[in-house]
């Protein structure tokens, strides 16, 4: 069952949204409230599938339309793994995905700020980052357990 959104989450939700001259609508709190339940990182077509169990009159051009806000407010990030379809992510912290290749599920990995700090000083010299984008690709091991 989906929960409904936090206050937290609800005055991020407006404050990102403000911050581009967007309002929050009834459908784009639905949609990011399915983005947070999980944090499995969701294909549009999972996204679309899990809000229509809270307003099933939505349509799968606004889900569409919600994620395009979202990632252009700065609310979640795509996440692109070859030539599969789009995920979203709605950890805005900085961190590292991996993507199992026997389930096809994306797991966030926590980046320590020694790792960022490491990873910013093999930059070429004048050069900063603003994303570090990392993935990996691979399997569980034999006889381990995954969660996320």
């Amino acid at each position: 069952m989906i929960q409904n959104l936090t206050e937290h989450d609800r005055e991020q939700l407006q404050e990102a949204l403000g911050k581009s001259g967007q309002k929050v609508t009834p459908q784009r709190e639905a949609v990011f409230t399915v983005l947070l339940a999980q944090r499995d990182h969701p294909t549009v077509d999972e996204v679309f599938q899990r809000a229509r169990e809270v307003m099933p009159g939505l349509s799968l051009a606004t889900v569409y339309n919600c994620l395009e806000t979202f990632v252009g407010c700065g609310l979640v990030r795509q996440v692109n793994h070859e030539r599969e379809s789009t995920r979203y992510c709605p950890n805005l912290a900085p961190h590292a995905h991996f993507r199992d290749k026997a389930t096809g599920r994306v797991h966030d990995i926590e980046l320590p700020p020694e790792v960022l700090k490491s990873l910013r000083s093999i930059l070429p010299p004048g050069f900063d980052s603003e994303v570090i984008e990392i993935s990996f690709h691979g399997r569980a091991q034999s006889g381990e357990q995954t969660s996320n």
